[in-house]
C-alpha cells in the first residue's frame, strides 16, 4: 500500500514566464521543463512555495501546497492509472490524514507517515474485506478488526499485515475462536459453536 508523489521534476532547465524579485522567481509563474512537465503557481526566492499545479508528461498531476520546492500541506495527487491521494504531505511524502485510493477500487483512509499508512486507519476492498485498526510501515499492526468477504471476521492482535498474538476469529455461521493466533492460525486457542458449547481446543498449533 505504498505511494510516493511525482517527484522527477527537479532538473530545473526550462523555461520560466511570470514575476520575478531580485532575479529570483517570485511571485506567480509557469515553468516549463524540457520533458513536458509543467508548473504553475506560486513562487519564492527561487523554489515553488504556495498554490499550484505539477503535471508531469504522462498526465500525473499534484494540485495543492508546496514549501521550499516540496509537496509541503494540503493537496491532491492523480495518476493516469486511476490512484488518487488526497490529503496532507509533508516535504514530498503522504504525511499526517489522507486517503488513498488504488487504481483496482481499493481505499486507505487514516494517518500517513513516510509515504505509508501508519497509525489508525480503514483500508477496504471492492469485495468485501476491510480492515480498521493500527497500520505501520504500510501492514496491519496493532490491535484491529479485519472482515473477509465471507463475512468470517477477526478481531485482536496483528504484526506484519498478519493476525498474530491474541484474538478471536468469529465465522459467518455463528461460531467462534478465542485464544492466541500465529499467522492466523490457531496456537492455543479454544473453538466454540454459534450456542456457545466448546467443540474444539487448539494447543501449540495442535488440535486436540
Amino acid at each position: 500500500m505504498s505511494g510516493n508523489p511525482v517527484d522527477q521534476l527537479l532538473n530545473n532547465v526550462g523555461s520560466y514566464e511570470g514575476e520575478y524579485r531580485d532575479g529570483k522567481y517570485h511571485g506567480q509563474g509557469i515553468y516549463s521543463y524540457p520533458d513536458g512537465s509543467m508548473y504553475e503557481g506560486k513562487w519564492k526566492d527561487g523554489e515553488k512555495h504556495g498554490q499550484g499545479i505539477l503535471t508531469s508528461p504522462g498526465g500525473n498531476k499534484y494540485v495543492g501546497k508546496f514549501k521550499n520546492g516540496a509537496f509541503h500541506g494540503k493537496g491532491v495527487c492523480t495518476y493516469v492509472d486511476g490512484t488518487k491521494y488526497v490529503g496532507e504531505f509533508l516535504f514530498g511524502e503522504y504525511s499526517g490524514h489522507g486517503t488513498h485510493t488504488y487504481s483496482d477500487g481499493a481505499k486507505y483512509e487514516g494517518e500517513f507517515k513516510d509515504g505509508q499508512p501508519q497509525g489508525q486507519g480503514i483500508f477496504a476492498k471492492p469485495d468485501g474485506t476491510k480492515y480498521v485498526g493500527e497500520f505501520k510501515d504500510g501492514k496491519f499492526c496493532g490491535q484491529g478488526t479485519h472482515t473477509y468477504p465471507d463475512g468470517t471476521m477477526y478481531e485482536g492482535e496483528f504484526k506484519d499485515g498478519e493476525p498474530q498474538g491474541q484474538g478471536t476469529i468469529i465465522f459467518a455461521e455463528g461460531g467462534k475462536c478465542v485464544g492466541e493466533f500465529r499467522e492466523f492460525k490457531p496456537w492455543n486457542a479454544i473453538e466454540y459453536d454459534k450456542d456457545g458449547n466448546i467443540i474444539g481446543r487448539c494447543i501449540n498449533g495442535e488440535m486436540k
